[in-house]
C-alpha cells in the first residue's frame, strides 16, 4: 500500500471509529479528496479497503455510505465475540508468566484511577491493552483475528457503553473478576468471566441502542 494511500485509509477509518463521520452518512470522493490532499482515485481505493472491512458500504451510482448496524447485527456479532474470547482466554491461560500477570494488575489499577477521574477515553484505551495482554498470548490467533474485527467494526458502541449510568464500575469490576480467575490459575472460571463479561457489554448495547446511535 502506497503511503498516500495508507494515509487516505486511516484517515477516513478514523473518522469512522471516532464518530465523525456517522452511521449511514454519505461520504462524498471529491470532498475528502480536498481534505485528506490526495487524488480522488486514492479515496476511492481507500474505500474499497474499508468496504472491504464491512465500514463502509459502496452501491453503483450511489457512492459510499458509513455502515450502519441493525440491534440484531450487533446483538449477533457480539454473540459471536462471546464465544471467541472464551476460547481464546483458554488458550491464553496457561501461558501468563508472574511478570504478565503483575502487568495486568498495573493495568487494571490504572483503569481505577483513570474511571474514578472520569478519563473515560484513557480508560479505555487501559482497556484494550487488558485485552491485548490475553490476545498476544493466546495460541488462536484465527480467533483474536476475528474478534479484533468485530470489535473493530463495533467500537463506536463499545465507546459509548462506558457512558452509560453505572456501566464503568461493572466493567471494572468484571475485568477484576477475570484477573483473579487468571491470578489464581482457574482457567474455567477465567472463561466464564470473560464471556460474562462480552454478554453484559451486549446486554448494555441492547438496552440502550437508541442512545448509542
Amino acid at each position: 500500500m502506497s503511503s498516500q494511500l495508507e494515509y487516505a485509509y486511516r484517515f477516513i477509518k478514523q473518522g469512522i471509529l471516532d464518530g465523525t463521520y456517522k452511521p449511514s452518512q454519505k461520504l462524498v470522493e471529491t470532498q475528502l479528496s480536498d481534505l485528506i490532499g490526495v487524488s480522488r482515485n486514492t479515496v476511492k481505493t481507500a474505500l474499497l479497503k474499508l468496504e472491504q472491512e464491512n465500514l463502509v458500504k459502496i452501491e453503483s451510482n450511489k457512492g459510499a455510505t458509513i455502515k450502519s448496524f441493525s440491534l440484531e447485527e450487533v446483538e449477533n456479532y457480539l454473540e459471536i465475540r462471546e464465544v471467541l474470547e472464551g476460547l481464546i482466554i483458554r488458550s491464553a491461560a496457561p501461558n501468563f508468566t508472574e511478570e504478565d500477570l503483575q502487568n495486568m494488575e498495573q493495568i487494571m489499577l490504572q483503569m481505577g484511577n483513570y474511571l474514578h477521574e472520569n478519563k473515560y477515553d484513557d480508560y479505555s484505551k487501559k482497556n484494550n491493552e487488558f485485552h491485548n495482554m490475553i490476545y498476544k498470548l493466546a495460541k488462536n490467533s484465527q480467533a483474536v483475528k476475528m474478534v479484533n474485527v468485530i470489535k473493530t467494526q463495533l467500537i463506536r458502541y463499545h465507546f459509548r457503553t462506558i457512558l452509560i449510568p453505572g456501566r464503568s464500575e461493572k466493567s471494572l469490576q468484571e475485568h477484576q473478576a477475570i484477573y483473579h480467575a487468571l491470578k489464581t490459575r482457574d482457567i474455567s472460571s477465567a472463561e466464564e468471566k470473560m464471556k460474562r463479561h462480552v454478554a453484559n457489554v451486549r446486554n448494555t448495547i441492547k438496552e440502550n441502542f437508541q442512545l448509542l446511535l
